[in-house]
């Protein structure tokens, strides 16, 4: 694959309430259409061979939403993983989630746990989930992780680190897209998101097409990721 394609794409799906808001609509039906959304945008990365697409679905921060909307995004979450495991054997899927399981419902980790185990044998796109992600917390669990295996301070490198997170044994993303305007990380994949380009939108995410989509991959294949050192 030509180093000017991005193999791993990480998305921060952001606006589903705004988007909801706009039309006069509740916020819920804006999680129900990025769940769509989702569906699109991961056959299309499958058809056009990116190796990996990681979703921002949930951060360790949005347990601070009204109980009503996270009721219905743990069911909304629970019924898309049911829903879309013959797309995913079909497509040749694997299924991956990051993230902490405190607070999530045990029947939604059964049914995440099964489409895991499930698409654990298909070898093409890796759809990554981040559920109840932070990366501050995923770095301090790294940090715990060392320790407790006794593993010498000479002994620590980044690759150490990386070993140790969440993401361990994935390609650190290439490009970053983030919708609905904003300009921020929000904790997520700071220690993988380094050097990966950053491509932002104002489109709310229910209104994420794949056009959108192979505009940000087209922006990328126009710049010169120098890494920290010098282009020609």
């Amino acid at each position: 694959m030509s180093e000017k394609f991005p193999r791993h794409i990480a998305i921060i799906m952001d606006g589903n309430g705004r988007w909801a808001n706009g039309r006069g609509l509740p916020r819920f039906e804006g999680h129900k259409v990025g769940a769509e959304v989702v569906r699109k945008i991961t056959e299309y990365c499958t058809e056009i061979g990116i190796r990996q697409l990681t979703l921002y679905c949930l951060s360790s921060e949005n347990w601070k939403r009204p109980k009503e909307e996270l009721e219905f995004l743990m069911q909304l979450l629970s019924a898309y993983i049911v829903a879309e495991r013959p797309t995913m054997l079909k497509n040749n899927i694997r299924l991956a989630i990051i993230g902490s399981r405190q607070g999530i419902p045990e029947p939604v980790l059964a049914e995440m746990d099964e489409s895991v185990r499930l698409c654990s044998q298909n070898d093409g796109l890796c759809l990554c989930l981040a559920i109840n992600y932070g990366s501050r917390s995923e770095i301090v669990d790294a940090v715990k992780s060392i320790i407790a295996e006794g593993i010498r301070p000479e002994e620590i490198n980044e690759a150490t680190i990386s070993e140790h997170l969440y993401t361990n044994g994935m390609s650190d993303p290439d490009l970053l897209i983030r919708t609905a305007g904003e300009m921020r990380l929000s904790n997520y994949l700071l220690w993988q998101l380094s050097y990966a380009e950053i491509w932002v939108t104002q489109t709310c995410w229910p209104d994420f097409t794949v056009e959108l989509l192979q505009e940000a991959i087209n922006d990328y294949a126009r710049r010169d990721r120098k890494f920290g050192g010098l282009i020609g």
